[in-house]
């Protein structure tokens, strides 16, 4: 799940790291210029000392992040969501890291249907902004292989347990090769010789997920979005003046943060229940969005955009209608435009950003049904 606003840039609300729309760029500067300073995580309840002092630590750099993840992850898994109660048995779980061509850490992982099951394709997963494959995405990784489908995933590079730092992303289009470095990897692998291969992206990993269909229009068999990062709506993007501004700042400062930071929980997360969940996350990125990556966003949806004609895969769209976080209408343009003679959108009233671990436990199901379905029906023999 994305942890941060990526594509509303509303300058009317105080959501948006992208709120100075009638200020100078002189403004913006003097505002901007403290934003360096690193904000402290906040105590969770119920938690031991120890592992609040661990979770409180600069996690910046990945050795640290590793740390962090492993002092909580049992108390992940016993924590009471319906991802992890109503976790398959059996699933098998791979964890491993690969050194990318920049010579940095990418940490891997992969959840394969109980031994003597067949395979029935992979679904290759590209995760939000601040987030992880390691937390709630382990919950829905596990449904989907407790359907017959080998998943797998990676934290890019600056996220999760992956090198680089933290939220920090110098260049989107090398987020997207990492990821097609990795994927061609593990679609290399024994277990999966001669199956199809399914792309999974969300909010911002749809974004990296559409990049690399793009970069690779024929290495794929499909491709499903949930709320995806593709396109910035006319009303809320930043104004050409602001746009130099932010962008100018961010070759100055690229690795400084914006700010005010918001707890935008509440836009993410329907079920409060879940919402409080996410304090366990302890290595998300939370904290305001850095200069450079702003940018790279805004690039990225504006290039996404360019390219929409070009999107060619069996296509499955799947949105709440009253997301905030990226606007559904960006979904029903990317269905309209996608030139994929097999393209499928689905909106689901009510619901939130975070489809699929923030609703409802019975909506949660229903998405990842609809998942299994979709590819069911494409992996099936004709």
């Amino acid at each position: 799940m994305d942890r941060a606003l990526t594509s509303r840039f509303d300058t009317l609300s105080t959501l948006s790291p992208f709120r100075y729309r009638h200020r100078s760029s002189l403004t913006i500067t003097r505002r901007f210029a403290p934003a360096i300073v690193c904000g402290k995580r906040s105590p969770i309840d119920g938690v031991s000392d120890e592992l609040n002092l661990i979770a409180s630590q600069n996690l910046d750099q990945a050795p640290a992040r590793r740390r962090a993840r492993s002092a909580f992850v049992d108390l992940q898994l016993q924590l009471d969501h319906c991802l992890f109660k109503k976790a398959p048995i059996g699933i098998r779980t791979e964890e491993w890291y690969e050194r990318n061509s920049k010579g940095e850490e990418i940490f891997c992982k992969s959840w394969l249907p109980k031994s003597g099951e067949e395979i029935k394709a992979a679904v290759c997963f590209c995760h939000g902004y601040g987030s992880t494959c390691t937390f709630f995405f382990d919950g829905i990784a596990k449904q989907i292989a407790g359907f017959g489908y080998g998943v797998y995933a990676i934290d890019h590079p600056g996220f999760g347990l992956s090198d680089g730092l933290h939220g920090h992303i110098p260049s989107f289009d090398d987020l997207a090769e990492n990821a097609i470095e990795q994927f061609t990897k593990m679609k290399g692998r024994p277990e999966l010789r001669n199956l199809p291969r399914f792309l999974l992206g969300q909010s911002m990993g749809g974004a990296v997920a559409l990049k690399i269909h793009l970069k690779e229009p024929q290495a794929w068999d499909g491709l499903i979005l949930a709320a995806p990062m593709c396109k910035i709506s006319e009303d809320v993007k930043p104004p050409p003046l602001v746009l130099k501004a932010l962008i100018l700042m961010s070759t100055l400062f690229p690795k400084a943060k914006l700010f005010p930071k918001r707890d935008l929980s509440d836009f993410f997360f329907r079920d409060p229940s879940k919402r409080k969940l996410c304090e366990y996350d302890v290595i998300c990125y939370d904290d305001q969005t850095r200069l450079k990556t702003a940018v790279e966003l805004l690039n990225a949806t504006r290039d996404i955009e360019m390219q929409v004609d070009k999107v060619s895969l069996p296509l499955l769209i799947l949105h709440g209608d009253a997301d905030k976080v990226t606007d559904p209408t960006v979904s029903k343009f990317l269905h309209e435009h996608a030139i994929s003679q097999d393209k499928t959108l689905k909106l689901y009233p009510g619901g939130y950003h975070c489809i699929l671990e923030g609703d409802t436990d019975e909506n949660i199901f229903t998405v990842i049904n609809d998942i299994v379905a979709w590819l069911d029906a494409r992996v099936a023999p004709k």
